[in-house]
């Protein structure tokens, strides 16, 4: 099997060291933007991407079947131009990666973006010098950068996890990771194909698969809760209202909880009969999407007995979808619904009623090895010519410590992070001066309109960058005492819910030897508001460094010859 990790052998540079206001890495919804917005200000940026092309995780996720699962459209994209708002069609509602990458690369083109992004070029190292507070940012080019700032917009989604399967490497078909998809067509016809996960990726792609191998083996780890997402065209109407209406419907999604427009309830599960609360989720469910959990009732995420009556309602509906009793009994999920990742599919559970689609359930017949040949579990061999990992992410922490910043002192992020992912804001680390993160650990993350909380990060960033240059300051530094605030503060909110109470990626439960910790600050506006507060307040929580005077010198002088 090919190594999914990307490749990160440094090439000889010619010794020259380029110098930049600003490094990004990663060239996503996040990346661009911050390029667009930092560079706007009239910063020099320079952005180093894997990839090659941009588009971040819609770039590498280009598995069958890969859709946006939050409420797409014209509110999963870019909302600070009306402009662009304007110009591009959207036309389904859950739309697919190509749609989304074809929209990525446009706004590359729109706002030319492109000039200041260097593709298939991994950051390899990234060190602070306090004397001149600056980062030294190595390449796989061989190239050395020195930049006064540096901001991570890796993903919270992009390090793909290879799961520890003894004979993994050994297996002699085709092997793909959901999460490093070929650029070329894969052909499934006529082929055994296994997939192991059921995940996001592993609902989206299995009813995709099903469609065209002769047989498809589920390897499931984990039962899942899925709510079918009803894709389908948008209608021209509500683009037109959202075009003429942006600036309203920015301001209320950026004031909404999870960064959409979903209609928000006020009552409890609890306060209606059950005949009430079936004909409220019956309704939801048939419109599709997430607002079975967003729009029924107020407490699902917080009342484990709310929580209990749309459990047995998605479980009904798994029983009365698949067709053998059996396969529908492990396929019974038992964790507290919305605490994993919330699921949209486009038939996942309809698929197990074809004949050519068999469900191995790992808790009862475990993989013993992975073979040349296929995969043994306790219970018997399974022959196979393909197999599908959809195995999910080391998620929010992993590709940050893929790169590993050392800060001051020459303190490692691994080191920072070994036992608990702490961070100030979610944006900054206490001993990293001058570092960003957009989606970092202790933010909103992927519990947010990710487009438009990065959008929000960006700005924020900005911000601070120009009350340094205004105010002669070199650095700015998180402290300890704000972080251990911070991460009191995430915990704290995260606690008053049930999602705490599930093993998943949000706790880091899916990485062996990975710590457990809630990573997402669960307050969505009230987020965005600690962020302009710490800002009014002069960058309350951080220390403020003077500029080397040496320093400022070589940036005239620097600038002087651009």
């Amino acid at each position: 099997m090919e190594n999914i990790e990307p490749h990160l052998q440094r090439q000889k540079g010619n010794g020259a060291v380029e110098r930049y206001d600003v490094v990004v890495v990663g060239a996503g919804f996040g990346g661009l933007y911050a390029l667009h917005h930092l560079r706007g200000m009239g910063l020099s940026v320079r952005v180093f991407e894997g990839a090659a092309g941009v588009g971040g995780t819609w770039w590498w996720n280009r598995y069958p079947g890969a859709r946006v699962d939050f409420p797409g459209g014209p509110f999963y994209c870019y909302t600070f131009s009306e402009e662009l708002v304007r110009e591009w069609d959207w036309t389904e509602t859950q739309p697919d990666q190509r749609s989304v990458l074809a929209y990525l690369n446009y706004v590359a083109d729109r706002f030319d973006l492109r000039r200041d992004i260097q593709l298939e070029t991994w950051v390899t190292d990234a060190r602070y010098d306090e004397a001149t507070q600056r980062w030294t940012v190595e390449t796989s080019t061989g190239a050395r950068v020195s930049a006064q700032f540096v901001v991570c917009a890796v993903g919270s989604l992009f390090a793909a996890f290879k799961p520890n399967i003894p004979g993994l490497d050994d297996f002699a078909g085709e092997c793909y990771h959901t999460g490093r998809w070929p650029q070329e067509q894969v052909f499934f016809a006529g082929k055994r194909v296994g997939i192991i996960g059921t995940g996001s990726s592993g609902v989206q792609a299995i009813p995709e698969i099903a469609k065209e191998a002769a047989h498809l083996i589920v390897f499931q780890r984990t039962p899942q809760y899925s709510i079918p997402a009803r894709n389908h065209p948008i209608d021209p109407e509500v683009v037109r209202q959202a075009r003429e209406n942006w600036a309203a419907l920015r301001a209320k999604m950026t004031a909404a909880q999870s960064g959409s427009l979903f209609e928000v309830p006020e009552r409890s599960a609890l306060d209606d009969t059950p005949e009430q609360r079936q004909a409220v989720y019956e309704a939801l469910w048939q419109k599709g999407g997430l607002s079975l959990l967003f729009s029924s009732y107020t407490d699902l995420l917080t009342n484990k007995d709310a929580n209990r009556t749309v459990a047995d309602f998605l479980r009904g509906k798994i029983r009365a979808i698949v067709r053998d009793p059996e396969t529908a009994r492990k396929l019974m999920p038992d964790y507290y619904v919305g605490t994993k990742r919330p699921l949209l599919d486009n038939g996942y559970f309809e698929t197990f009623n074809r004949d050519n689609v068999t469900l191995i359930d790992l808790r009862e017949d475990p993989i013993v090895k992975i073979t040349p040949d296929g995969v043994r579990t306790a219970k018997g061999e399974h022959p196979l010519d393909m197999l599908v990992l959809a195995t999910g992410f080391d998620a929010i922490s992993g590709a940050l410590l893929r790169i590993n910043p050392k800060g001051r002192g020459g303190i490692s992020l691994k080191d920072k992070w070994s036992t608990r992912f702490d961070s100030y804001l979610g944006v900054t680390i206490a001993g990293f001066p001058n570092f960003f993160m957009i989606h970092g650990p202790g933010s909103p993350s992927v519990l947010f309109n990710m487009p438009l909380g990065a959008e929000l990060q960006s700005q924020w960033i900005g911000n601070c960058v120009r009350y340094l240059r205004e105010h002669g300051l070199g650095a700015i530094e998180a402290t300890p005492d704000a972080e251990r605030s911070w991460d009191a503060e995430v915990a704290e909110i995260a606690n008053r819910t049930l999602f705490p109470l599930t093993d998943s990626w949000y706790t880091g439960a899916n990485i062996p030897g990975k710590p457990r910790q809630f990573c997402v600050h669960l307050g969505g506006p009230l987020y965005f508001q600690h962020l302009a507060e710490a800002a009014a307040a002069g960058f309350r929580g951080f220390v403020l460094e003077k500029e080397n005077p040496r320093e400022r010198s070589s940036s005239m002088a620097a600038a002087a010859t651009q």
